[in-house]
C-alpha cells in the first residue's frame, strides 16, 4: 500500500477547510441531487422486511431488468450475447473488480496518460504495474503507440469517454481499432463510461457495447454518480463477458457480498425516469462551460486548453516553472480558489509546463462564474 499514492481530493479538500470561502473547482460531481421518483422508491424498498437481508451478489432482478432495457434502447445492447450485468457499489468498484478478475500479480494493465487516479491506484493495488501511454497533444488515443507498449504481460487497455480528466471525447474509430486490438491479442478491453450523457457540441454517444465482435474481450463500465446525481448512493454497473461472470461473483461477494439494496431501489427509480434527468440538467453546464472558454481565452498563450466535448472538465497546460502542486496551493491560499494538480494523473511537472483540472460540474452558474473568475485572476497573477 505504501507504493500506491495518495488520493489527491481528500488533500486539496483539506486546504479547502483551512482557508474559509475558498470556490472548489477540484471534485468531479454534478450540481444537481438525485430524482424525486428515486427517492420514492425507499417506502417500497421499506415495505419488504427482506430487503433487509443480503440480496443477490449481481444485484436485485428488477435493476438488472431495468439496466438491461436501457441497454437496449441507449447503447445497442442485444441480451442473450454471451454478456452479464454485474450492479456494483459505484464504478469504482467495477474497475476493481475487472482488474482481480483478469490478473494475476505482476501482469500489466495499460492506461492512457493523464489517467483516472483512481485506475492507476487499484492496479497497484491489485499487484499488477500500470504502463502509461501518452495520448497525443489534444489529449486523444495513440493506437500504435498503445500496441507497441503491449508485451507478453499485458492482459487489459482502459479507456475513458467521455474522458476524466481531460474531458475529450475519443472517436468511435479510434475506441474500434482498441477494441479490435484487444480481440487479436487475446487482452480485454476496459471501457469506461461513467460520462455518457456529458456531450457538447453536438458530439453523438457511442458504446463498445454496441459491438458484437467485442462480446467476450469488452468489459464496460457505468455508473449513476454523475447522470442521477447519486455520488453518495454509490450504484454503477458492469457489462462483462459471461465468462467473467463467476470471478467476479467471488470477488464482489468477498468485498461487499451485494449492493447496498436500499441504493438499488433507487437507482430503479432513476432508470425508470431514464436519461431525460441529466440532459435537462445538461444546459446549466453548457453555460457554464461556455463561461470558462471566454475566461480562459482572455489568458493568451500562457495556457492551453484542448478540446474538450465531453464530462465536466478542462485539463489546462500552464507555461510556468511552478510545480502543478504548487500553483494550486497559491490558488487557495492567495485567490481562494481550488483545482487539482496533473501530477495526479500522472502528468509530471517541468521543462516550463505543469498541468491543473477544472472541473465545472458542481457548482450553479452563479457560483462556477465567480470560482472561474477567481481562476483566472489568480492564473494572470501566477503567469506574468
Amino acid at each position: 500500500m505504501q507504493a500506491v499514492q495518495s488520493p489527491m481530493i481528500p488533500l486539496v479538500a483539506e486546504l479547502i477547510r483551512q482557508h474559509p470561502g475558498t470556490i472548489s473547482l477540484g471534485q468531479g460531481i454534478a450540481y444537481y441531487g438525485p430524482p424525486q421518483e428515486a427517492l420514492e422508491q425507499i417506502p417500497e424498498f421499506l415495505s419488504q422486511p427482506s430487503n433487509h437481508q443480503y440480496q443477490p451478489v449481481h444485484g436485485i432482478p428488477s435493476l438488472i431488468e431495468a439496466i438491461e432495457k436501457k441497454l437496449c434502447q441507449e447503447d445497442g445492447y442485444q441480451t442473450g450475447s454471451g454478456r452479464r450485468v454485474v450492479v456494483t457499489a459505484g464504478s469504482n468498484m467495477g474497475f476493481l473488480n475487472a482488474v482481480l478478475a483478469i490478473t494475476q500479480p505482476g501482469d500489466e494493465i495499460l492506461l492512457q496518460t493523464p489517467y483516472y487516479f483512481n485506475h492507476e491506484m487499484a492496479v497497484t493495488m491489485a499487484g499488477c504495474r500500470a504502463v502509461c501511454v501518452p495520448t497525443d497533444v489534444n489529449y486523444q488515443l495513440q493506437p500504435e503507440q498503445i500496441e507497441a507498449a503491449l508485451t507478453e504481460r499485458t492482459r487489459g487497455i482502459v479507456t475513458i469517454s467521455p474522458n476524466n480528466p481531460t474531458g475529450v471525447v475519443y472517436p468511435p474509430t479510434d475506441l474500434k481499432a482498441v477494441n479490435h486490438l484487444c480481440r487479436e491479442r487475446g487482452l480485454y478491453h476496459i471501457h469506461d463510461q461513467a460520462y455518457e450523457y456529458f456531450l457538447y457540441d453536438g458530439i453523438p454517444p457511442f458504446s463498445l457495447v454496441s459491438v458484437p465482435e467485442g462480446n467476450h474481450h469488452t468489459i464496460s463500465l457505468f455508473s449513476l454518480s454523475k447522470s442521477y446525481g447519486f455520488a453518495g448512493w454509490r450504484i454503477g454497473y458492469m457489462v462483462i463477458p459471461e465468462a467473467l461472470f463467476m470471478p467476479i461473483l467471488k470477488i464482489q461477494d468477498t468485498n461487499l457480498i451485494c449492493p447496498p439494496v436500499i441504493s438499488q431501489y433507487a437507482a430503479l427509480g432513476a432508470l425508470q425516469v431514464g436519461s431525460a434527468y441529466c440532459r435537462e440538467r445538461l444546459e446549466s453546464l453548457v453555460a457554464v462551460r461556455q463561461v470558462a472558454l471566454s475566461a480562459f481565452q482572455t489568458l493568451g498563450e500562457r495556457v492551453q486548453i484542448p478540446t474538450a466535448q465531453g464530462a465536466f472538465y478542462f485539463l489546462l497546460r500552464l507555461k510556468t516553472d511552478w510545480p502543478a502542486m504548487a500553483v494550486v496551493e497559491h490558488l487557495i491560499r492567495e485567490h481562494r480558489v481550488a483545482v487539482i494538480p496533473g501530477d495526479t494523473f500522472g502528468l509530471k511537472s517541468g521543462e516550463g509546463i505543469c498541468y491543473v483540472r477544472v472541473a465545472y460540474g458542481a457548482l450553479d452558474q452563479t457560483r462556477a462564474a465567480e470560482g472561474i473568475g477567481r481562476l483566472v485572476e489568480g492564473l494572470k497573477h501566477l503567469l506574468g
